[in-house]
């Protein structure tokens, strides 16, 4: 497996995210934008229904998911930012009646299934193409650029790591993607 990178630029960031709300496909901007905002692993992703994310008796969106990691089998608690839920609510606002059971990635083949994993690639490296993002990108992009922009942001590698399940820094400092002109970014930084 090739190893992907972060999506580095904030504004091709907002370029994509624009790029794929123009394009009218809610569903794909809702992956993309709660793939960036909860740096969860695809199959996670992919594998979440309404319940897991909506309070039907509260009618809102639930502040905290609770989920078990499908590749870990580690039960994560994680926070609905305003950007996660402002997607959601655009897909849930699109979507017909929306159950519970439902997959909130629905596939548009099959009754109730959610997209692939290969669907998934295809989505995000295809619109990642088209606002002329050259970094190697695939699903795990929009994990690896939620850690990357939390570390630029100043958050410490050991909260990253525990965000992120890793069993060691080394791993974590692997998934933040530093790249030449971050360590260039250091020497212009401090000028002793």
């Amino acid at each position: 497996m090739n190893r992907v990178e972060p999506i580095r630029s904030e504004k091709k960031i907002r370029d994509l995210k624009n790029y794929l709300l123009g394009a009218g496909n809610i569903r794909n901007y809702a992956l993309v934008a709660f793939g960036l905002n909860t740096a969860l692993r695809i199959s996670d992703i992919l594998n979440l229904t309404w319940k897991d994310i909506f309070d039907f008796y509260e009618d809102s969106f639930k502040s905290h998911v609770y989920i078990v990691e499908k590749k870990t089998g580690k039960e994560k608690k994680f926070l609905l930012n305003n950007n996660a839920k402002l997607a959601l609510k655009k897909l849930k606002n699109e979507s017909k009646a929306v159950l519970g059971s439902d997959f909130v990635f629905k596939s548009r083949e099959g009754h109730n299934k959610p997209i692939t994993r290969f669907m998934a690639i295809k989505i995000i490296k295809n619109s990642c193409t088209s606002v002329g993002i050259k970094e190697r990108i695939g699903c795990h992009s929009l994990r690896k650029t939620f850690g990357y922009h939390s570390w630029k942001k100043g958050v410490p590698i050991p909260i990253l790591m525990e965000l992120f399940n890793h069993s060691n820094q080394s791993i974590t400092k692997l998934y933040l993607g530093i790249s030449q002109d971050d360590i260039d970014d250091v020497y212009r930084l401090v000028e002793l």
